[in-house]
């Protein structure tokens, strides 16, 4: 609960306090910071009362209505600081909330309104520390409310940055997503100026902990999180972050410039608690003389932490070590939210007690009157409901026949078409192994049989024919993962030029001599879209195979286009290729269709291209549009998937 609270704080601290001032961080005058500094340093001890009265006093005197409004914001967290580690009472609970109720009072007269919904924040960490977690939420809901009445869109979206630190501090990085994604909308399309000052930095920090580690997403929400931090203590989270990216990635010379800074930094305890116990962990790995039995792997701050270290010491070669660590934080992970969930049922236990239980007798009275009278009504229409059933049974037995008679004709039309595969697959299978096995036995003759560069010939035929092999097996190994529903779609950030070339580079070895092929895009600016990259260029090779396949002589030419399907990437292969009738634009899309059978392939190429595309809301179409000599295959994929959509 304490390291909790701990990153709660400080989260709402970061945006809180990120106005520059005279020459401190907090906008205040020179003298009234000095209080305030010993004031924070003295939070739940012996003399933080004098201190902070003297800061008062320094408040009154300078004029500073900012330094006054902080003087009620340190005795709030004082107080609740004081009451830590006691259980909550009626006293305690009314003193709280009287010095809640003073600094709501104060920030709204001299205007700070920051600080007015700080007030609830500083609340929540007080409820979440005594185990009163739906409280924590309530007062979220409240938050909320009230700034809606007041007409605050500052408050609003503070309340959407607090769930996110509450659940990130729980581990819930899934719904924390949600809200990470809503706030920095909000940011972005707010003119309230009192938002427009705050730093969103730490929210694409905490959004690259969403993705999975190692992933470009991760390094593309660092590198934004850069690109706007507004005080020293985002460029002290950013640098945090690389310094993990590097390790992970071996670039040792970046993890150490990056850990030396951090661990040179006094504030680095308010990034994490435990990045001390992390470098060293880190060190440990890297110089090869880590042992789980000496490192505590599962007393880092977060989730994040623990399932960084397991994946850094798998990429380091520990993998026994990393498994072990996973294996413990699973483990430890269920237990605490085990204790979580009975702690909320208890609590919602108490806050109800017997009014819930007497609700529940007196609806169940009313449950059974209700009951007595409908059984004396179904007594009544028994006989009618059984003359219903029966005559419902008739034709649905008679429907039940047509169905298998249907059913029986589609078993009878899929067997034929497994017959029809098999043996195509025969076929097609026993062409690139026979050539495989013939070039190998000729390269297997003794020295002196064939000349060096009639063995690099029969090389290339064997690599090739592998190559096809392969491509044949890939075909039937998508479609039965699209067959048994373990085919996934997972988005991140993807480049749409680097997509395309990566497409042609694994296809080009397919060119038939004197083909050309090449990338012609309708801009040549990098653009950035939500997708799976790996999808996407699965369906360009697949459609630049198909290509390549049926084009022996011109040129084969992949565009891109963003204004061609408003809201899509456009992509296109084009080739001179023989062509394709319009009336078989939509049966070449479906399984073991080829329409040349003198061409190698299984027939299961662009039906896969169509199944992939359903999944990410794209679609892969004929062009039938096209009179440029040869076909035109579109590939359109959203630039914002339906399901990640931010509204």
């Amino acid at each position: 609960m304490r390291k909790i609270a701990l990153v709660l704080t400080v989260f709402v601290c970061a945006s809180v306090f990120s106005a520059a001032g005279q020459n401190n961080p907090y906008g205040i005058n020179d003298a009234c910071f000095e209080y305030f500094e010993k004031a924070e340093l003295l939070l739940g001890k012996e003399g933080f009362e004098d201190v902070n009265s003297k800061f008062l006093q320094s408040a009154i005197t300078s004029g500073d209505n900012k330094a006054q409004t902080l003087y009620y914001v340190e005795r709030f967290k004082h107080i609740t600081r004081l009451e830590l580690n006691n259980p909550i009472n009626p006293a305690q609970e009314a003193k709280v909330l009287r010095a809640y109720d003073d600094l709501k009072q104060v920030a709204s007269k001299l205007g700070y309104p920051q600080y007015y919904y700080y007030a609830y924040e500083i609340l929540q960490n007080y409820y979440y520390n005594h185990g009163q977690a739906m409280r924590t939420i309530e007062l979220v809901q409240e938050l909320q409310k009230d700034a809606a009445e007041r007409g605050e869109p500052y408050g609003l979206w503070m309340g959407t940055r607090y769930l996110v630190s509450l659940y990130i501090a729980q581990g819930d990085y899934v719904t924390a997503k949600k809200y990470i994604l809503e706030s920095i909308h909000m940011y972005e399309t707010s003119a309230d100026p009192l938002i427009r000052r705050q730093s969103v930095s730490r929210l694409y920090c905490d959004l690259s902990d969403t993705y999975v580690i190692g992933t470009d997403s991760v390094k593309i929400n660092i590198n934004k999180a850069a690109a706007c931090t507004k005080v020293h203590l985002d460029t002290l989270r950013v640098r945090y972050h690389l310094a993990k990216i590097a390790a992970y990635e071996h670039d040792l010379s970046a993890y150490r410039r990056y850990r030396d800074y951090c661990l040179a930094d006094p504030m680095l305890p308010s990034i994490s608690k435990t990045a001390g116990r992390l470098f060293a962990t880190l060190d440990a790995i890297i110089d090869g003389t880590f042992d789980i039995n000496t490192v505590n792997a599962l007393s880092f701050s977060r989730i994040r932490e623990v399932k960084y270290v397991a994946n850094v010491a798998e990429m380091y070669g520990y993998k026994d070590q990393a498994f072990e660590i996973e294996r413990l934080m699973v483990r430890k992970y269920e237990q605490l939210f085990s204790e979580s969930n009975r702690s909320k049922i208890a609590e919602l236990d108490a806050r109800l007690g017997n009014t819930v239980l007497t609700t529940e007798l007196e609806a169940k009275n009313r449950q059974m009157v209700r009951i007595y009278r409908m059984v004396s009504i179904l007594l009544a229409v028994v006989l009618l409901v059984i003359t219903i059933l029966l005559v419902l049974y008739i034709k649905g037995l008679r429907k039940h026949n047509r169905e298998l008679e249907e059913a029986n004709e589609r078993v009878r039309n899929a067997n034929d078409a497994k017959t029809r595969f098999i043996q195509n697959m025969s076929h097609e299978v026993r062409t690139p192994l026979n050539a495989i096995v013939g070039f190998s036995q000729l390269l297997s003759l003794p020295d002196g049989s064939f000349s060096p560069e009639e063995k690099d010939e029969f090389s290339g035929h064997i690599v090739n024919n592998t190559k096809m092999l392969t491509m044949l097996l890939d075909d039937i190994l998508n479609a039965s993962a699209m067959d048994s529903g373990n085919y996934r779609i997972s988005y991140e950030q993807g480049e749409m030029h680097f997509m395309c070339k990566a497409a042609i580079s694994s296809a080009e070895h397919r060119l038939q001599p004197g083909v050309k092929m090449y990338y012609s895009p309708e801009n040549e600016e990098p653009f950035t879209f939500t997708t799976d990259p790996r999808r996407v260029q699965q369906i360009l090779i697949n459609l630049i195979t198909n290509a390549c396949k049926h084009t022996s002589k011109g040129e084969i030419k992949v565009t891109s286009s963003l204004t061609e399907t408003p809201g899509f990437v456009t992509f296109a292969v084009t080739d001179t290729g023989p062509g394709i009738p319009a009336e078989q634009a939509e049966a070449i899309f479906d399984r073991f269709t080829k329409l040349n059978e003198f061409v190698q392939g299984t027939g299961l190429g662009l039906s896969i291209c169509r199944d992939i595309a359903g999944r990410m809301g794209a679609k892969v179409f004929l062009d039938t549009t096209y009179t440029g000599g040869g076909a035109r295959f579109v590939f359109t994929v959203p630039i914002n998937p339906p399901e990640i959509t931010i509204n």
